[in-house]
């Protein structure tokens, strides 16, 4: 009888706090962390800063710059993290990421402020397209799901009590000091992050050598980037304009979308437009789920404090508790149970149907309540249909091409998002912002994302 070999021994995966990954994961997550909570706490100071800077209009210009700058920088970081590795793009975005927190704090105009939104935007796009790259290839395949995962869970706590911690920040000390206070943490994050930062660079004379398809091609994947950003701005302000002048706005909105579909048939996996099997639709799936959520996600609070006459807190709650069912989603994603396809047409489906429940709190006699039981099943929906196809997209990739798709992944997730809140923004303005007509126009929004979301769980079934 002889004693068992090792490789008799059952395997177990590696947990994301394992001793061997477990400063890289902890350093993940104190960065996504740091980018959440500033996005969730710079709408609750910008009533105070608008004030301030005598800018009315300052809450809305703020998040395109962000939206626009993050967009191009995700493809420009995507390139040079495939052709460079992640180490340099990572740090890159986190020096622009604190230059711009540092300019905001500082900001004594609007087109001040609007600039440091937009080096904030550089900032982030570039870190968390090198961060999906970092998780490729310092985590083992198996111990992927679970730091995708723990990078969704990460966005819960600023959901919870960002917006809480920055109104009373704001409230006691100024709205800069919501800026200012964020820059000593990055410290502690990037020390926890010098090992896996190390791997990188040290791995890049084994690295895979970059594609040589058309999305490998720096000149024009920058330029295909700033179409796309630019059309999403443009695509956006033309609506925005419809209601008021039609012609012109209708000009606007052709030229932009134009520009946008030129630019993303450049930057997505070929046949993303037309829902190719694999790879090219699992990456336009991102959209769709951001598309349908945030959509509706955007005008909760609205809908509830002009409808149903709740105070700013209550109507918080519907926000907070989506988290909540994000973050569920996103852990029982993890273990893996099911084919993908599967796990994302369930996850759009919970989308679709958080969405249904969640309009009917608008109507006469029913409780606006409904709301945060709705929300849960959606953010549920989101947490694991989403988590699954960042890890899908990440294992239909070839290895030197992560960066390209997980760029594509942050442009169909960003540009889904932005264009269904500014649809419905301009939806409201169309159906009037009466309490009655507010009612309507959350009605109608809420359909239409839900058709989104239920679109998105019919072509599940073309990632296979």
């Amino acid at each position: 009888m002889t004693a068992p070999k090792a490789l008799d021994a059952p395997h177990r995966s590696a947990g994301i706090l394992g001793p061997e990954y477990r400063t890289a994961t902890l350093g993940i997550l104190l960065v996504v962390t740091l980018i959440a909570f500033e996005g969730m706490s710079v709408g609750v100071v910008m009533p105070a800063i608008a004030g301030e800077l005598d800018a009315l209009d300052l809450y809305g210009l703020s998040f395109s710059a962000f939206l626009i700058a993050s967009l191009f920088m995700n493809v420009v970081a995507g390139l040079w993290s495939d052709r460079r590795g992640y180490p340099m793009p990572f740090l890159a975005g986190v020096v622009l990421f604190v230059i711009g927190m540092a300019l905001a704090g500082a900001s004594t105009s609007a087109g001040m402020f609007l600039a440091a939104r937009a080096v904030q935007g550089l900032g982030a796009g570039a870190s968390i397209v090198a961060l999906y790259v970092m998780i490729a290839r310092v985590y083992a395949v198996d111990v992927r799901p679970k730091a995708f995962a723990s990078v969704s869970a990460a966005w819960v706590v600023p959901a919870m009590v960002g917006p809480s911690v920055a109104g009373f920040v704001g409230q006691h000390w100024g709205w800069r000091y919501v800026f200012y206070g964020i820059i000593p943490l990055v410290v502690p994050a990037l020390v926890m992050l010098v090992p896996a930062l190390r791997k990188g660079s040290a791995g890049e004379a084994d690295a895979p050598q970059p594609g040589t398809g058309p999305r490998s091609r720096p000149v024009a994947m920058t330029l295909a980037a700033t179409c796309t950003a630019g059309g999403a701005g443009v695509l956006l302000h033309g609506v925005d304009r419809l209601h008021r002048e039609i012609v012109p706005g209708s000009l606007e909105t052709a030229a932009g979308l134009a520009l946008l579909l030129w630019g993303l048939y450049r930057l997505l996996p070929p046949g993303a437009l037309r829902f190719a099997r694999g790879l090219p639709t699992t990456i336009v799936m991102r959209g769709f789920f951001s598309a349908s959520f945030f959509g509706v996600n955007a005008f909760i609070p609205l809908a509830l404090q002009e409808v149903k006459s709740f105070d700013t807190t209550s109507a918080g709650v519907a926000l907070t508790t989506g988290a909540l069912g994000w973050s569920a989603g996103a852990y029982i994603q993890s273990k893996g149970s099911g084919h993908a396809h599967q796990r994302i047409r369930l996850g759009a489906a919970g989308v679709a149907t958080g969405i249904v429940l969640c309009l009917l709190s608008v109507l006469p006699g029913v409780t606006g309540w409904i709301a945060v039981p709705a929300w849960i099943v959606a953010g549920f929906g989101m947490g694991f249909g989403l988590t699954t196809v960042s890890v899908t997209a990440m294992k239909q990739s070839p290895v030197h091409e992560q960066g390209a798709n997980s760029a594509a992944l942050s442009v169909s997730d960003q540009l889904g998002s932005a264009l269904s809140i500014g649809i419905g923004g301009a939806l409201v303005n169309v159906i009037g912002h009466s309490s009655s007509q507010i009612a309507t126009g959350f009605l109608v929004i809420s359909c239409l994302m839900a058709v989104i979301a239920v679109s998105g769980s019919v072509l599940a079934g073309r990632i296979r």
